[in-house]
């Protein structure tokens, strides 16, 4: 890799060859890789004793993990609203099973257990990892033994409301059983960089470690191939490893690739590397990954440019859960949120706010994302926990602060080791927010200071002194730079204003200003060579604008995406309702809005709402982002119709006729409007260009009463065991119009091998069961998700509603 620096820090080029794992294994980069999810068993409970291999667990709950109890648990007003009102707790998990291979070494791989959990093999502590995002991997060789063999797991979520959001408790992603030999590549031991990069060649240096548990005179070499994706050979390279003594040996190697194919957003093309490892010209082990080629530059000026082609980020922020599923998210769920954000014009995800999990990255890298990995939420110090409500009541302080000392090194190190082989990835994050004035930071720059956020007050001088701040971020900067120089180092500050007095901005490479767009002029002046962007931003016009708008600022990340669970309001309230996307992860109205920004496609969507007059200023018209698309009010009354397209022009027409006439687009706005009497029909907006001519179109249909169910699958052949499936159910009036003032109660029946995942209405104030097979649509829809269990032949999804026409959808399910 080669890093280019203009003018101190004006501007950072990398070039990078970059991988993905393989979906079907484990991301350690070594071994034999199998899941491990099936055959475990569960209980809430805590005893010592668990740990034997005698304790009697017959009576145990059976299950397949990924796992989250918390989930599956009562929402009650006397929890907490950070974490969307519902529990935690102390769980085991335990699991028998017998090891028949021939390796000489097996190890266990979680890529996620939320949280404080500690690891037993047969009564004996593999280990402890307090962090519940980090993947972590423990050598259970010595305590292996023949016959019966017993792993328990503890997970220590008691402190529940340990978090912001919504985290999940338990086992939450897969587990992988890893068999390997006593010489073996290392953990996440592979990395690769592109010495430089052409549209004539690519020299890809290919870094590996490899662990020798014995000493050995075998002689060792590493080889390494790259396949284009009809499976041509393009380069290979094969080099000795140095020695044969125990420990770890690192050894590097080159390869040149004529004509390179480079990854970008709209072509997201992908090599495959294959790296093996010989003894005596034997392969005894190896991985296999997808390599995409890009370069990246920044510009304390120009902004960002992928490939050498300078461009917006458009980017959003996501958290890890997805409604009614908890913090289980099947790839399925991931890659259809990930394809609807795409549609509404989204080319970048941030990681909010912490490593997630592994299959996410694969899906960036496959569809064209951009990813800024983070590692962290809080620092030495709590944050301010809401408890009663979003920002309301008095807060708690549990969290993951009194194990940051410990650990933050190794965190942020197994981070950037674990992900750092993602083309997606452009940017690491060493905190969200940390730099919240007096939350807990404070410094007296805060007496008088103009910040755009809550500040707690002017400076607490007994408060942790925010020139800690700078320390920390420069040793955690100098973690992921040992590791991995391809990218660089930003961090999320909330307080820039008191950031700016300490050392944080210049430790870091790109500095992100989250909710400060009143200061990109002025720092911009201040600190030339700094390279601004929008770490977290409303999604309100003007923070667009004020990306759209200046060259120097490369991109923004809207909070959020999606909408998700915790930092809920008061009761009744499930999540924080900012999302693009809502819990089902379909485009909400503001979701339109944003595609008319974003989208290079024509896009055009029609919303609506009764026209009101505000009593003081009966001047001012109110121009909603989130108008939702309903035609259903008394006849006569005076509605407002909002449209949002990319077109430079529009008209609205009712029943085939022009009912409003051709506006052109409102810059100022970025909304076209017509207030006309409502009578019943087919609305229809349509956007034009600038000779009349329709470029795109959105209709909206008055509804009569709900009179039938309608369930559309996104696919019927379901292969493999827990394949997931999506079922749109809509309640419709005798002509087909979905209901949209709809709230029937829908009953899920599943037949066959399959089961009901859960039941997904969106709707914000729906404090319901998430586990039953009951549940309320919301603006005429809910999404049902449907899971293979292991079987094979036809499954019957049945859905039922009293005075409602039922319907079914039928699946064919295969291996």
């Amino acid at each position: 890799m080669k890093m280019y620096f203009k003018n101190n820090r004006t501007a950072l080029i990398f070039l990078l060859a970059m991988l993905v794992v393989a979906p079907i294994k484990a991301q350690v980069a070594f071994g034999d890789a199998a899941k491990f999810n099936d055959g475990w068993l569960f209980r809430l409970t805590d005893d010592s004793a668990i740990v034997r291999t005698d304790y009697d667990d017959s009576e145990w709950r059976k299950l397949s993990l990924p796992h989250d109890w918390s989930i599956e648990g009562q929402l009650s007003p006397t929890l907490a609203s950070c974490t969307g009102y519902l529990p935690g707790g102390i769980g085991w998990y335990r699991k028998h099973f017998r090891v028949e291979d021939n390796a000489t070494r097996h190890y266990i791989y979680f890529e996620g257990v939320y949280n404080r959990s500690e690891v037993y093999l047969n009564g004996h502590l593999l280990g402890r990892r307090p962090n519940g995002y980090v993947s972590f991997l423990y050598d259970m060789t010595p305590y292996l033994k023949e016959g019966d063999n017993v792993l328990a797991v503890r997970v220590d979520h008691s402190r529940y409301a340990d978090s912001r959001w919504y985290t999940g408790s338990g086992i939450y992603r897969d587990v992988w059983l890893v068999a390997a030999p006593d010489t073996h590549i290392a953990q996440w031991g592979v990395g690769w960089h592109a010495a430089s990069l052409t549209d004539k060649q690519a020299v890809v240096a290919v870094d590996v470690e490899v662990e020798k548990h014995k000493a050995t005179s075998d002689k060792l070499e590493l080889k390494a191939s790259l396949y284009d994706t009809a499976g041509k050979k393009v380069a290979q390279r094969r080099v000795r490893v140095a020695d044969g003594k125990e420990g770890i040996a690192k050894q590097s190697l080159d390869l040149k690739v004529s004509k390179p194919h480079r990854w970008n957003l709209d072509n997201p093309y992908l090599y495959t590397l294959k790296t093996e490892l010989l003894a005596n010209g034997k392969r005894i082990d190896g991985s296999e990954t997808k390599v995409g080629l890009r370069t990246l530059e920044f510009d304390a000026n120009k902004g960002f440019a992928l490939n050498g082609n300078w461009m917006k980020v458009k980017g959003v922020c996501l958290h890890h859960d997805a409604g009614v599923l908890g913090a289980v998210v099947p790839p399925e769920v991931w890659e259809r949120r990930l394809n609807n954000l795409k549609g509404i014009g989204v080319n970048a995800i941030r990681m909010s706010h912490n490593p997630q999990a592994p299959v996410l990255y694969e899906l960036c890298d496959r569809l064209g994302f951009l990813v800024m990995d983070e590692v962290s939420d809080e620092w030495e110090f709590p944050k301010r926990k809401w408890v009663q409500g979003w920002n309301v009541g008095t807060p708690s302080y549990d969290g993951t602060f009194d194990f940051f000392e410990e650990w933050i090194e190794r965190d942020v190190t197994d981070m950037v080791r674990r992900d750092r082989n993602h083309t997606c990835i452009f940017l690491w994050s060493i905190g969200n927010e940390v730099d919240y004035p007096n939350d807990p930071y404070s410094h007296p720059v805060l007496d008088g200071a103009k910040i755009n956020q809550p500040m707690f007050g002017g400076y607490k001088p007994d408060a942790p002194d925010a020139m800690r701040i700078g320390t920390i971020a420069k040793r955690l900067a100098a973690c992921v730079r040992a590791v991995d120089t391809s990218r660089p180092v930003t961090g999320a500050l909330a307080g820039v204003v008191m950031s700016n007095e300490t050392e944080y901005p210049d430790a870091v490479d790109v500095v992100g200003y989250n909710y400060t767009e009143n200061r990109y002029d002025q720092d911009h002046a201040t600190y030339p060579d700094r390279i601004i962007y929008g770490s977290e931003t409303g999604s309100g016009l003007d923070a667009w604008y004020a990306v759209r708008d200046k060259d120097f600022i490369f991109g923004q990340f809207i909070w959020t995406g999606t909408d998700y669970l915790g930092e809920s309001g008061r009761w009744p309230s499930r999540g924080l309702y900012t999302g693009l996307l809502d819990f089902g992860s379909f485009p909400k109205p503001r979701g339109h809005f944003r595609a008319s920004l974003w989208c290079e496609n024509p896009v055009t969507y029609a919303g609506t709402y009764p026209v009101y007059a505000h009593p003081k200023h009966p001047e001012h018209v109110f121009l909603s982002p989130d108008a939702w698309d309903i035609w259903n009010y008394d006849e006569g009354q005076n509605i407002r119709v909002v449209c949002y397209t990319n077109a430079p022009q529009a008209r609205l027409l009712l029943n085939g006729r022009v009912v409003g006439e051709m506006k052109p687009y409102d810059e100022k706005t970025g909304i076209i409007y017509w207030d006309i009497p409502f009578r019943a029909g087919e609305l229809r907006t349509e956007g034009c260009d600038k000779e009349g001519n329709a470029l795109s179109s959105y209709s909206i249909r008055t509804s009569g009463r709900p009179y039938a169910i309608r369930a559309t699958a996104d696919r019927t052949i379901l292969s493999g065991d827990r394949a997931t499936a999506h079922i749109t159910v809509e309640v419709v009036d005798e002509e087909g119009t979905v209901v949209k003032l709809g709230d029937n109660e829908i009953t899920c029946t599943v037949e066959g091998a399959a089961r009901l995942l859960g039941l997904e209405g969106s709707d914000n104030s729906d404090m319901s069961d998430y586990t039953d097979n009951r549940h309320r649509v919301y603006h005429g829809r809910l999404l049902a998700y449907i899971q293979t269990t292991g079987g094979e032949g036809p499954v019957k999804v049945k859905f039922a509603s009293p005075l409602l026409k039922g319907t079914e959808v039928k699946f064919e399910v295969g291996q």
